[in-house]
């Protein structure tokens, strides 16, 4: 079976870090993969908020995620601390894509790779809009 296939977007703009739950963990025992998306919208989250935006005002545009990709290389367990880094690359007309890199930092190792795709969305008209000028530098400054 072919396997998806993400490389680390060094380097990253952006980190922090959050701690596995016990509501996280799966029937496996290990951080479920509908949790890490959700992590992964923490740190998506906190990364906007360290350019002073939001989901719903990224430089005057809302924004919504059109795709994920996720990639995992290690399980986590409940109390573990995970560091999200997170940059944002390939700006577009109408939107840009975030990488993330997930790390265990107790011992070092990567847990997963993500990439989402943003598109600037405005939400009173139900549409797709231009990738503002303020969220294109950063992109371009990062990628």
């Amino acid at each position: 079976m072919p396997r998806l296939e993400l490389k680390a977007r060094e380097p990253y703009a952006f980190h922090c870090e959050m701690v596995v739950r016990t509501t996280d963990l799966n029937y496996g025992g290990h951080l479920g993969n509908d949790r890490l998306l959700s992590l992964v919208h923490e740190a998506r989250v906190a990364f906007l908020a360290s350019h002073g935006w939001s989901e719903l005002d990224c430089g005057g545009a809302g924004l919504i995620m059109a795709d994920a990709a996720l990639s995992y290389r290690a399980e986590a367990f409940a109390g573990e601390v995970l560091r999200f880094s997170v940059v944002a690359v390939e700006p577009g007309r109408l939107g840009f894509r975030l990488a993330m890199r997930v790390t265990r930092p107790a011992d070092g190792a990567e847990v997963a790779l993500i990439e989402t795709g943003m598109v600037c969305f405005d939400y009173a008209r139900r549409r797709p809009v231009a990738l503002p000028a303020s969220v294109n530098a950063v992109c371009r400054q990062e990628d």
